[in-house]
């Protein structure tokens, strides 16, 4: 039978899932950035020379994962394109949730999941594990070298390219993609502890909100917010 999981059980479950994989693993998530505990786990894994998939949907992966990724001799990894799907298998257990594979996500969001072991409810389990494989094989497998790992240049001007290419959008024109007003989106925001509430209305980003790429551009107004495109609400 089906366990449901709030976000404290997702977290936990989802360690155990990756410590008892014994043969493969494959974990299925839009978002990329990996806790230090997740790399702790999958360090192991890849010592133990099990087998690890790896499907991500978002983006470029950020320099870090590359390099730690580089590492690793029983990892692959693959880019999904409008990967939506949040899925944790191993041999005999599956975790389907909201959770991304996102530090941000696993420490500040609401997540909920369900809990699939095999040789409990094998037909759903096989049916799970069989639509992580048909994403898998539309996956774009990535191919990471050492000579990549060593172009990237961790230098001031290198950070701000990087953002430059990035795509984002003021909370106005956020609000309208979402089909919120203004308001709404300030208040979700807020929630979400991306921005804090000042006197008189006005909003201050977040660490949290610095650290998923919220930026603020002063103008002749006040300023303005810019939002990664993608960013989950």
């Amino acid at each position: 039978m089906a366990k449901f999981l709030n976000t404290s059980g997702t977290n936990f479950f989802l360690e155990e899932l990756i410590k008892n994989a014994k043969e493969r693993l494959i974990l299925i998530s839009p978002y990329l950035r990996l806790n230090d505990r997740i790399k702790e786990l999958l360090e192991d894994k890849d010592r133990m020379k099990i087998d690890i998939r790896i499907v991500y949907g978002k983006s470029d992966l950020h320099p870090d994962e590359i390099k730690w990724m580089q590492k690793l001799d029983y990892v692959r990894v693959s880019f999904c394109k409008n990967l939506h799907a949040k899925c944790y298998l191993n041999e005999g257990e599956c975790i389907i949730s909201s959770l991304n594979l996102y530090e941000f996500s696993q420490v500040n969001n609401n997540e909920m999941g369900i809990l699939v072991r095999k040789y409990e409810d094998d037909e759903v389990f096989k049916d799970a594990y069989e639509e992580a494989q048909r994403i898998i094989r539309i996956s774009d497998e990535v191919r990471i070298t050492l000579d990549e790992v060593k172009a990237e240049k961790p230098t001031i001007e290198k950070i701000e390219e990087e953002s430059l290419l990035q795509s984002k959008l003021t909370s106005s024109k956020l609000a309208a993609k979402h089909k919120l007003r203004t308001p709404e989106l300030l208040e979700l925001l807020v929630n979400k502890g991306l921005l804090e509430e000042k006197a008189e209305g006005k909003h201050t980003l977040t660490d949290s909100g610095k650290f998923i790429g919220g930026e603020f551009k002063p103008n002749q107004y006040g300023g303005y917010f810019l939002w990664p495109e993608n960013i989950e609400l």
